[in-house]
C-alpha cells in the first residue's frame, strides 16, 4: 500500500512538473515573440507619434507633375522662390507639402509616385535655403486629386 502512494506521489510530482515546464514555456515564447513583433513594429510607432498638421488656407503654390513621374516641373523654380519668400516674410511658420495623384497605376504605386514628388519638391526648398526643419510633409486623407487628371497630379504647398 505504501508502495502504490509513493508510485502515484512519483507519477504527479512528474505531471506537476511537466505541466509547470510546458507553462513556462509558453510564457516564454509569448514574450520571445511579442519582443520580436515590438522591435520590428517600433519605426511604425515612431511615426504615429508625430503629430498632424492640418492644413490651413488655401495652397500658397501647386506643381503639376507628368504622369507618373516625380521630376519637378519647368515652373518649379519660381514656385519655390514664392515659397522661400512667403517664409521669410515670417520665419515662425512651416512650410507643408501635400502630394497628390490621378487614377492611373495602381493604389501601391500612385502613394508612392504622390510621395516621390513631394520629397522632390522638399527637397528643392531645403536646397533653396529652407531649413529641412521648417518643412513638414502631410499625407492627404484623400490622395486621389479629383476628376481632372492633369489637376489631381500635383503637389500643394502652404505657408502656414
Amino acid at each position: 500500500m505504501q508502495e502504490d502512494d509513493d508510485n502515484q506521489n512519483l507519477v504527479l510530482g512528474i505531471l506537476f512538473g511537466i505541466i509547470a515546464l510546458v507553462i513556462g514555456l509558453v510564457i516564454g515564447l509569448t514574450v520571445y515573440v511579442t519582443g520580436q513583433t515590438n522591435t520590428k513594429t517600433a519605426p511604425v510607432a515612431a511615426v504615429a507619434e508625430v503629430p498632424e498638421i492640418a492644413e490651413v488656407g488655401e495652397a500658397l503654390a501647386k506643381l503639376y507633375f507628368d504622369s507618373g513621374k516625380a521630376d519637378l516641373p519647368a515652373n518649379a523654380a519660381d514656385e519655390v522662390a514664392k515659397v522661400v519668400a512667403k517664409l521669410q516674410e515670417d520665419a515662425s511658420k512651416i512650410v507643408l507639402i501635400s502630394g497628390y495623384h490621378d487614377e492611373t497605376g495602381g493604389a501601391a504605386v500612385n502613394a508612392e509616385v504622390a510621395k516621390a514628388r513631394a520629397v522632390a519638391l522638399k527637397d528643392a526648398l531645403i536646397a533653396a535655403g529652407v531649413p529641412a526643419d521648417k518643412v513638414a510633409m502631410r499625407k492627404p486623407a484623400v490622395t486621389l486629386g479629383g476628376t481632372d487628371a492633369a489637376e489631381a497630379r500635383r503637389v500643394e504647398v502652404r505657408v502656414q
